[in-house]
This record gives C-alpha cells, structure tokens and sequence, in this order.
C-alpha cells in the first residue's frame, strides 16, 4: 500500500483544511503559528508539502517561510502560501522569498486541490532528478578511482582488444592484464568487461 501524501497545515484556524483534506488521501498536521511549524520540520518527521498561512500570532507566514528556507534539514519542502490579502505585490514577494505557489482565501477547493497536485508533481520531478544526478556522481566517483594504468587497460578493452594484445601494448603479463581487470570490476561494480565496456561508454568516459 501506498504511504499518504502527508501534509503540514500551519494555520491559527485549520479546522476545516484539517478535516477535509484527509478525506482526499492526505495525511495532516497541524501547526498553529510558525513556532510550531519549524519546531515540527526541525524534528525527524519528514513532510510533502507545507500549507502556510500568512497570518498567524507568534510568527508570522512570512518569517516562516523565510526561516524555512534558511534551514537546511527542510529548505527543499515545497510550500504553498494561504492569505485572505490579494495583492500582486505580496505574491511577487511571497514567491521571491521561496513559496512555490500562493492561494487567496476564501479559495475553491478542487483549486486548491489541484494546486496540491501540481505542487507535488514538479517537486517529485524535481526529486527524481536529483537523484539520477546523484547516480551519475557515484558511477564517476568509482571511475575516479581507476588507477591511471587500470583506465588504460579499459580504455583498450573498449577499443575490443583482448588480454594477450593488452599485455603487448602495455608491455605487461596477461596475469597482470587479468589482475587489472578484476580490480576494474571491483571498483565498478560489475561483473564482466561487457558491462564495464558499456558503463563506460554510457558515461561518455573512454572513447567509443
């Protein structure tokens, strides 16, 4: 089963988002000023998405909101800003200090709904990115840590040259050519020339 989209409402009056939301598949928590919303994100509880009101006692929306950005464990957490002010001018600040979206109250909910949505999709997306640019980090972090003469031998297998060819070119033993490419292997983690050959002509590393 899928785990729920979980939500934090940080809202002096969240009685009726609170309610309603859950019955579309989210998970709630509340916070009621922005005190409470840094102390609930600082904590190990991990959020989708940030609802924030803008008029609260304590901390206001926007100190929140700037705070929020500043704190690295939560700096990423999308948020959609809640006001009963519509004005351009607030807007344009709200989305200048880091709010991915911004709603007028009183709102209509499947808008407010499908704002949630898009919210989320370009904060998945975003997400997914990352994480195969961290993929790709990794991979040439590992050929990083090819030796200079491990490289060279690579760099021949990809050009189709076979051990015994290797070992001339190199002016070394097949038994070394062999001891090179099982380190290869291990530091790429894989478990053949093939699939070393391929990583490394996909990460564009050795010539093709």
């Amino acid at each position: 089963m899928a785990e729920l989209t979980k939500i934090l409402l940080v809202d002096d009056n969240p009685k009726f988002l609170e309610d309603v939301l859950p019955f579309y598949g989210y998970e709630v928590k509340c916070a009621h000023n922005g005190v409470e919303c840094l102390d609930i994100l600082n904590s190990d509880e991990l959020f989708d998405l940030v609802l924030l009101d803008i008029m609260m006692p304590k901390m206001d929306g926007w100190e929140t909101l700037k705070n929020i950005r500043k704190t690295p464990i939560c700096k990423d957490i999308p948020v959609i800003m809640l006001t009963a002010v519509n004005e351009d001018q607030k807007m344009v600040t709200g989305l200048k200090i880091g709010a991915d979206d911004y709603i007028v109250k009183p709102f209509v909910l499947p808008n407010l709904l499908a704002r949630i949505e898009a919210v989320l999709r370009r904060s998945r997306t975003i997400q997914n990115k990352s994480q195969k640019s961290n993929v790709t980090i990794n991979q040439i972090n590992q050929f990083n840590s090819l030796t200079r003469r491990e490289k060279d031998v690579l760099l021949l297998v990809t050009q189709g040259e076979n051990n015994k060819s290797i070992a001339e070119k190199l002016v070394v033993s097949e038994i070394t050519v062999k001891s090179h490419l099982n380190n290869i292997f291990k530091k790429l983690n894989v478990s053949n020339r093939t699939q070393a050959v391929l990583l490394a002509m996909q990460m564009n590393l050795v010539e093709k």
